[in-house]
């Protein structure tokens, strides 16, 4: 049973996701590129994805490979507190927090990929690397799954260190990006109350869920940025 629940959730979420991405004007690729940009410069309390890098990496004395590690466990607490505050609600109020909860996932998962790349020497003003941290956010499986079927031309790595930036790689990687952002948010929340109609169960499961995904990226990403030079 529950493994049929799971499957209806994520059949339902594959045809909501585009259709909510259509009517909510926020969900574009502008939206995706925004989340970027405040990752990036900073928003509220948490400081730009470099300012944060370089303090993991003066207090794990300059041990890169050490600040990557806390970068990502740092990311994967906000991204678990991000994701139980807004599943609270349960199915009823999709409508309502889901664009709260992509923006909040798609922040922080940016600005840990963007720390990361950073501490492994690349120049985050490179729109080439600004794109391999976007692609990156989409997890391995979904770009290797692009890349085979060309969609993408190659991986972060790749794309980050490629001999010129590709203007037209800029609007896929945005439009397909904000595509599956809403498709995880629909999904966990549906798989989490479809059957149980329990708002604090989906709270729980969702911060597990926007742990374990922003800890999946953020492990991927550390593998694509190779070390470029010393920061």
């Amino acid at each position: 049973m529950a493994s049929l629940r799971k499957g209806l959730a994520l059949r339902t979420a594959q045809q909501l996701a585009p259709k909510v991405t259509r009517l909510a004007p926020g969900l574009t690729q502008s939206f995706v590129r925004e989340a970027l940009h405040r990752a990036l410069v900073g928003v509220g309390p948490l400081p730009p994805a470099a300012e944060a890098a370089r303090v993991q990496l003066d207090e794990q004395r300059g041990n890169v490979d050490k600040a990557v590690r806390e970068l990502i466990e740092n990311h994967v607490a906000y991204a678990s507190v991000e994701g139980l505050a807004t599943n609270l609600g349960g199915l009823v109020t999709t409508a309502i927090v889901a664009p709260a909860s992509i923006t909040g996932l798609a922040l922080i998962q940016c600005r840990m990929v963007a720390g990361i790349a950073h501490l492994r020497g690349y120049d985050l003003d490179d729109p080439r690397v600004r794109n391999a941290i976007l692609v990156c956010v989409l997890g391995e499986d979904t770009v290797q799954a692009m890349v085979k079927r060309k969609q993408l031309p190659a991986p972060p790595m790749a794309i980050a260190t490629a001999p010129q930036h590709d203007p037209g790689l800029d609007r896929t990687v945005s439009t397909v990006l904000a595509g599956e952002l809403v498709g995880r948010v629909i999904g966990k929340r549906l798989a989490t109350t479809v059957g149980k109609k329990v708002p604090l169960v989906g709270g729980a499961v969702g911060a597990v869920a926007d742990g374990w995904s922003t800890y999946r990226v953020g492990r991927y990403a550390g593998r694509e940025f190779l070390p470029l030079r010393r920061p």
